[in-house]
């Protein structure tokens, strides 16, 4: 039974790909606005050096570090292309970027 459903599962993962083909010709970036406390912090999550030994991989440890790096990579997005309004930055993400911070928020 778990191997019909993981043959199910894998199926879907192949269709989602498929989808996220398409959507990427079609969208690369989506302009958003942050305020300039998260935007700051993105920046600071970016210019950070982590220099300790990563601890024991575990699924959930995997998932914040994947969080972690998201973060990183609006900092850097932020630092590369972000324009500055006020107490607010406009910056294009990348789809992913933006869909892992969607994710996050969940």
């Amino acid at each position: 039974m778990c191997g019909e459903q993981d043959a199910r599962y894998g199926d879907d993962t192949k269709v989602l790909a498929a989808i996220g083909t398409h959507v990427a010709t079609q969208t690369d970036r989506v302009t958003v606005r942050l305020p300039r406390a998260l935007a700051e912090a993105a920046v600071a999550a970016w210019e950070r050096e982590e220099n300790d030994a990563p601890a024991e991989e575990t699924p959930e440890r995997y998932a914040l570090r994947d969080r972690a790096a998201e973060l990183a990579l609006i900092g850097l997005a932020i630092t590369e292309r972000g324009r500055w309004e006020g107490e607010e930055v406009a910056v294009d993400l990348d789809l992913a970027s933006a869909g892992a911070a969607v994710r996050a928020a969940q």
